[in-house]
Parts: structure tokens; sequence; C-alpha cells
């Protein structure tokens, strides 16, 4: 799950004092008001986020809880903050994933690191906020960038990621690519699997075949 950056979503810095949010905050809903959008679906993402942004920094306690929570993140660099979740925005995080993984050694990479952070791309409150757009294209992008870049996952971690990117996608011919995908990445572990058998039989042939060769 990701920490949202309120005060950059407010556009402000983190010395900002209470007087200051309030201000950023009317300007802001203002700004974005769904109403005065015509119902715009990314208006009303961003809105929202400013909504929640300035609930938590205006009030003491979530704001503290908030703050601890900010500097762990930054202070451990486990986690990337996001602003707001859009189509857009989790298209742009599925992207520069699929781009990362072109560049490292399939045989040396952490795959439960990899699966948990596709996991947090496509959370529960990500899959229920996308479903208030209507992005076919983005969506797909999102679908095939994942599936480029998840091929290494177990058949376990690749069968509940399918799960998930079914709950993005609506295209009956989307799914069947999902499923596609799943079967190969299953033959794909069945062959691993049953290759040092393989290799172990063609060797004892190969024995066999020479000590025959040797009492003719």
């Amino acid at each position: 799950m990701y920490l949202k950056d309120h005060y950059r979503i407010l556009e402000l810095e983190p010395s900002a004092t209470l007087a200051d949010i309030k201000k950023a905050y009317r300007r802001l809903a203002q700004l974005y008001h769904p109403d005065k959008n015509n119902q715009d679906p990314y208006a009303a993402a961003q809105f929202h986020a400013i909504k929640e942004a300035y609930e938590v920094l205006s009030n003491p306690s979530r704001k503290s809880q908030y703050l601890q929570e900010r500097w762990y993140q930054q202070t451990t660099g486990s986690k990337k903050t996001t602003v707001v979740i859009t189509p857009v925005s989790v298209l742009k995080q599925s992207l520069e994933l699929d781009k990362y993984i072109s560049t490292l050694d399939v045989h040396r990479m952490d795959k439960h690191g990899l699966y948990n952070y596709v996991n947090s791309i496509l959370s529960d409150d990500t899959l229920g906020e996308l479903k208030k757009f209507n992005e076919p294209a983005i969506k797909k992008e999102i679908m095939n960038s994942l599936l480029r870049s998840t091929q290494i996952l177990s058949y376990r971690q690749a069968s509940e990621l399918s799960e998930r990117l079914k709950r993005l996608i609506s295209d009956p011919q989307l799914i069947n690519r999902i499923d596609l995908y799943l079967k190969k990445i299953k033959r794909k572990q069945q062959w691993e699997r049953s290759l040092p058998w393989i290799v172990l039989l063609v060797t004892i042939s190969i024995c066999l075949l020479i000590f025959s060769i040797s009492q003719e």
C-alpha cells in the first residue's frame, strides 16, 4: 500500500502552517470540484485526494501519525509516495516496473519482492478507484505491461495476479489473454520441474550406450 504525499497533493511544503493548509484546500477544492468539471472522473479523483489530504493534515492526531509513517518510509526507502490513483498514474507505475525488470537478471531476481510490489500496484483500493474510470485502452496497457514484467512469478503468484487483473479488465478477449499467460507459466514451470529428470535419463542412456559399446 502506498503512502500518499498529502503535502504534494495540496501543493505545499512540509513546513506549511494550518492556515496555509486551509487556504490551499479551499483553492484546490474549488478548482477540482466535480460539479465544476462536468463530473469528470479525473477531477473527482483529484478532489477526493485533496479532501483526504486536508482531513489528515488539519487534524493534529492524524497528522502526527501520518508524519511518523512518512518519516519511516523516507528513512527506509521501502516504498514510494503517490499522489492520485488514476488509470494514467497506475499505467506510469506499471511501465516503470516493466522497464526496470527488463534490466535485471531474471535468475537472480527477488520474485517475492516483485510479487508484493505488483500487489501494491493492484491493491483493493486501487482497483476500486480504477472502476470509476471508463478508460479501456489505458487499462489494457496496464494489463500488458504487468503481464510482461511478471513472467518469472510462480504459478501460485501468477494465479493471484491473474484474478486481480480480471477485476481490472472486462473485455472477454483480454481475459482470455490473461488465461493464456497463466497457462504459459504453468507449462514453463512443469518443464522446469521435469528438466532434471530428463537430464538424468539422458545421462543414464548415454552411460549405458558407452558401456554397451565398450563390451563389444
